[in-house]
């Protein structure tokens, strides 16, 4: 009897646990509901590197993340929207850019602000838009001398 008391505390206290945890990481992640925000769209030539949930920065703080990235069988350019947390407004002649944290780390979305007294609206596209560079195509240039 004992024995099955000492089970019991002991598998619900690592339940206990497990959802502790399950609940932290997708607080950390922002995979648990979303808190209030608002999409917007861009269009890049080439978002290599970036995937949905990668995150959204301004002035290197996390706004947003990426919501949706789908392949335009017209122009192929990858459409993308994002999710910019409410409470947060952009200037409307804003750029978007793919940005890398380094030789080792990944890409990220970075906003870079614009000096426009208007605001976007929700839904509205960011057309300045600055695709990914390739780091093996940049090395190849300076290896071959090419200044193109």
């Amino acid at each position: 009897m004992t024995q099955s008391k000492t089970e019991v505390l002991v598998g619900g206290a690592v339940l206990a646990v497990a959802v502790g945890f399950l609940t932290f990481a997708a607080q950390i992640t922002g995979v648990g509901g979303n808190a209030a925000s608002y999409p917007l769209t861009a269009s890049f030539r080439s978002l290599e590197g970036v995937n949905v949930g990668t995150d959204v920065r301004l002035a290197g703080v996390k706004i947003g993340s990426v919501n949706s990235v789908v392949l335009n069988p017209e122009t192929f350019r990858a459409d993308t929207i994002i999710l910019v947390k409410e409470g947060i407004e952009i200037p409307d002649d804003s750029a978007i850019t793919i940005a890398s944290e380094g030789l080792l780390g990944g890409n990220f979305v970075e906003i870079v602000p614009g000096g426009s007294p208007f605001m976007f609206e929700p839904d509205a596209e960011i057309e300045d838009t600055q695709s990914a560079v390739s780091l093996v195509s940049l090395l190849l240039k300076f290896v071959s001398g090419s200044g193109e």
